[in-house]
């Protein structure tokens, strides 16, 4: 019994052939066939083969591989790992897997981590040859790491500029070079360094955001009136991931009924972001947003300042001890919750206006139980909401979602007559 004929997919790296194993020369060079693009090409220049280049385009090059599949001996070339930004993973979902064998070699995303010995297990990766840096601008924006696949129009003298005009200096950036050939080159640097350098058109670039940077806000000519992406929002670092999420902003301020005219209370309001949501929507009311950490005081200041708000007061100050002097609010957003549960709602409760609404966003089932059976006890009727999320990321083409954390929101009604 023979088995069925099969086309390799063999990753070559800049050392070209001496980097190969014996299986992966061994298949080269028996091959009748060999098809790959220019540059792979020319790493390879003493194969005998026929070669058939390959382009962005890979309809026709997969209408071959069928066609000759088992009359020809067939071997795709690639660089570095075929299946990591490579052809293998097209040709496998348009062709059939069955039909391939992939041999990689070591990725020259994985060689430009390791000679700058930092691990890419949590690194947002991106190619800029199939995606623009303006599409992946917001990704990078929040990433600790990020590894680029630069391009011919998005070298990283440019990508450097491309950055800090929009405000992002807070990367250390690396560029490699013509990683595994002998004038492999390794450049580190700020921003403001590489803007200025000339590069090898084959280079990976490496961005490490610098320890205690904070997150800048997107610079944009209009914002949505709520439910802005998250990073929008000037953040804390490494307390960025505590934002309330654009769709949990989104549900709980249309919970909260917020009204052109509402006295809105914010209390544990973070970097500020549903005071400045609610702000937009009551832009005949008044915000006040209080915050005990006085980093994210200043955050909530800064965020106003970048929507050009005037109905958002920040308060520095641990509620409910700030509660004296503010008007009495038609809606309160709980977003901070300390250790004293029970005293907080209860004193948060008494401050609403009859007929107002309460809503409190919970993210850990301890708080979600000490919250309900606080509120139980202080009204009749409590509405409980599990938001359970995951937003839409393109990966190597692909559509995935990633998930965010489950969170809680709780919310209530104070009824007339009750004080």
């Amino acid at each position: 019994m023979t088995s069925e004929p099969k086309v390799h997919i063999v990753g070559v790296g800049s050392d070209g052939l001496g980097g190969l194993t014996g299986q992966a020369r061994d298949l080269l060079q028996q091959a009748d066939v060999i098809l790959g693009s220019d540059q792979t090409f020319s790493l390879l220049p003493e194969l005998k083969a026929e070669r058939i280049k390959i382009g962005a385009d890979l309809t026709e090059p997969a209408r071959f591989l069928e066609k000759n599949l088992g009359s020809k001996r067939m071997v795709v070339l690639a660089s570095g790992d075929p299946l990591f930004y490579g052809v293998a993973r097209w040709l496998c979902d348009h062709v059939g897997k069955e039909r391939f064998e992939v041999l990689p070699h070591v990725s020259s995303m994985q060689l430009a981590f390791a000679r700058i010995k930092e691990s890419w297990e949590e690194a947002y990766l991106t190619n800029l040859a199939t995606h623009s840096l303006e599409e992946v601008l917001d990704r990078i924006r929040t990433a600790e790491t990020v590894g680029l696949f630069t391009s011919e129009q998005e070298d990283p003298p440019r990508i450097a500029r491309q950055l800090l005009a929009r405000g992002l200096d807070y990367f250390k950036a690396y560029v490699c070079e013509n990683l595994g050939a002998p004038d492999e080159r390794v450049t580190q640097g700020e921003l403001t360094d590489i803007q200025d350098m000339e590069f090898a058109p084959l280079n990976v670039m490496i961005l490490k955001r610098k320890p205690g940077r904070p997150d800048q806000q997107r610079l944009a000519s209009r914002f949505r009136r709520f439910g802005n992406p998250d990073d929008v929002f000037a953040q804390s670092r490494p307390k960025s991931g505590l934002i309330t999420q654009a769709e949990v902003r989104a549900i709980a301020l249309a919970q909260l009924d917020v009204q052109p005219a509402s006295v809105v209370w914010d209390i544990g309001a973070g970097s500020g972001s549903v005071s400045i949501e609610a702000a937009q929507l009551a832009h005949l009311g008044m915000v006040y947003a209080i915050e005990q950490d006085v980093a994210d005081y200043h955050l909530i200041v800064a965020n106003a300042q970048t929507f050009g708000l005037r109905n958002l007061t920040a308060i520095h100050g641990m509620a409910p001890a700030v509660f004296d002097g503010l008007p009495a609010p038609d809606c309160i957003f709980v977003g901070g919750l300390g250790k004293e549960v029970a005293r907080l709602l209860e004193a948060t409760f008494a401050a609403l206006r009859p007929g107002g609404r309460l809503v409190v966003h919970v993210a850990s089932l301890d708080n979600l139980s000490a919250v309900y059976a606080t509120l139980k006890s202080l009204t009749a009727h409590v509405s409980a909401l599990l938001v359970n999320l995951a937003r839409g990321n393109e990966q190597l083409e692909t559509l995935r979602f990633e998930a965010l954390n489950p969170t809680f929101l709780l919310g209530t009604i104070k009824a007339e007559g009750n004080r």
